[in-house]
């Protein structure tokens, strides 16, 4: 009899927490993958739904926005940190009104800390040092003070 109810009991927690993980998992990606993320240096191409009019990015410094078409505007990250990007149509309603997300890439690179030094290194296949852009150049003076 004691078997019995265990079962029962276990059977019923397994069952209550598969679904919370479910419900987790169903809500953390539409959480964690808002924006637009842009890799450092790289470009990525917005399409559009109708035709654009205006394109404001917020901080250029970040990420530069050229219009190719009406239709298509191809978004390229300059420095790290997140900015917004707006356009409007030619009545000046919102077609994209989103953030923009500018990271590193970490594909094939390692970063060595020696003391106050930071060397980023490219490793494809051999690991030889990585050209820096400006915007990563304070940002390891700022991390390592190199």
């Amino acid at each position: 009899m004691f078997g019995k109810k265990f079962h029962y009991i276990r059977t019923y927690g397994l069952t209550i927490a598969m679904a919370l993980a479910a419900i987790a998992q169903a809500t953390a990606p539409a959480n964690a993958d808002t924006g637009i993320h842009v890799i450092m240096n790289q470009a990525r191409i917005l399409r559009l739904a109708r035709p654009a009019d205006t394109v404001v990015v917020g901080d250029p410094a970040i990420a530069d926005a050229v219009v190719k078409d009406a239709r298509t505007v191809v978004l390229t990250g300059k420095g790290f940190g997140i900015t917004n990007i707006v356009i409007l149509d030619a009545d000046g309603g919102a077609i994209v009104d989103d953030q923009v997300m500018v990271r590193r890439s970490v594909a094939n690179t390692t970063r060595v800390y020696r003391r106050a030094f930071v060397q980023t290194l490219s490793c494809t296949p051999y690991c030889e040092t990585a050209q820096k852009t400006d915007a990563e150049s304070k940002s390891d003076q700022e991390i390592g003070g190199n």
